[in-house]
């Protein structure tokens, strides 16, 4: 069996971005293909009956330092998005265009970056548009409904596996939420060997 990292993300979530930093090293260590599998985290919440941590606000200023210290501890450029929460849903189906166009590293890389590191709103219509532009994406094709169908099946299987938020990550069908169990992550690969 090939071993396999399921990783659902959002561009929504910093903790994503932080784990989407990691992931690429933990690959070459084990040998494991990194599956991506972009979702809406506010839909797989939802479904889920989990509310975010801005419901909180002791929890929502938590989160941004809990993000600070994670990039400082992986020497990662990072800094909180002044517009979150803000709407990923033309970026995450952008990913999913990107990955069905073969263009996906260059996509993923790019946006997260412009939201992680550069602070930049993405869920702006030029913003986006220039995203796409760049990896030779035509906006029209994140309307179509067959992103829009993939996008919704990616939703549906998350919360179906037992997901709660982002990220989420399956090795088999043992499921690890967060950006600091990647540890666990890594054992559960090697352990397939």
């Amino acid at each position: 069996m090939a071993k396999q990292i399921e990783f659902f993300y959002d561009y929504l979530s910093p903790f994503s971005y932080l784990a989407d930093t990691q992931l690429p090293a933990i690959a070459r260590r084990t040998g494991a293909e990194i599956v991506y599998r972009p979702i809406l985290m506010g839909a797989v919440m939802k479904n889920a009956g989990n509310a975010g941590p801005l419901s909180i606000p002791s929890k929502a200023a938590y989160n941004v330092a809990e993000f600070q210290r994670w990039a400082k501890r992986y020497g990662v450029p990072a800094q909180f998005s002044p517009y979150f929460p803000f709407n990923t849903i033309r970026i995450v189906r952008g990913a999913i265009a990107a990955q069905l166009l073969g263009r996906f590293r260059q996509f993923h890389s790019a946006a997260f970056r412009a939201i992680w590191e550069q602070g930049q709103d993405l869920s702006k219509e030029e913003a986006i548009r220039r995203l796409l532009g760049e990896v030779g994406i035509e906006p029209a094709l994140i309307e179509s409904d067959d992103i829009k169908n993939r996008l919704r099946a990616n939703v549906d299987e998350a919360v179906s596996r037992g997901a709660f938020g982002a990220p989420t990550f399956f090795v088999n069908r043992e499921m690890f939420w967060g950006n600091d169990r990647l540890d666990f992550v890594e054992e559960a690969i090697v352990r397939q060997a």
